[in-house]
């Protein structure tokens, strides 16, 4: 949980540097319970999205406003520490883009954020590990 509050805290909006594996999966991981948790609260509210299909009546989205909300708060800090993460490897945060090469780009990402960062310094920084 510390770690997922640093990254709210403290990196914000923070684009340059490295963020280990630890980081990343951490974030990843109380962002996926806490979207969650918001996603069933809005079921149990009631407050989910309903829109208006002309003759087949209404239909009600299985999110709402907690969620929305949620992931609109959680959006720059999910975007920074990919970023950072990113240059953890010796990459641009650009390379976040190959996801979208049909096929192969999502497994290229994936390993991308599962391998081991680069030992040392490289161009983004020193290694957060050391």
């Amino acid at each position: 949980m510390e770690i997922y509050l640093r990254v709210l805290k403290e990196n914000y909006v923070n684009f340059n540097g490295r963020a280990r594996r630890k980081e990343f999966w951490i974030f990843q991981l109380f962002l996926t319970i806490i979207s969650t948790i918001c996603f069933v609260l809005d079921n149990i509210l009631g407050t989910v999205f309903t829109i208006d299909a002309g003759p087949a009546g209404l239909i009600s989205l299985p999110y709402g406003w907690l969620y929305f909300l949620c992931g609109i708060y959680h959006f720059l800090p999910s975007l920074s520490v990919l970023v950072r993460r990113l240059h953890d490897v010796g990459k641009s945060g650009w390379w976040f883009f190959i996801v979208f090469v049909p096929f192969i780009g999502p497994f290229w990402s994936f390993y991308l954020l599962c391998k081991d960062g680069d030992h040392g310094e490289n161009s983004y920084g020193n290694n957060p590990k050391a």
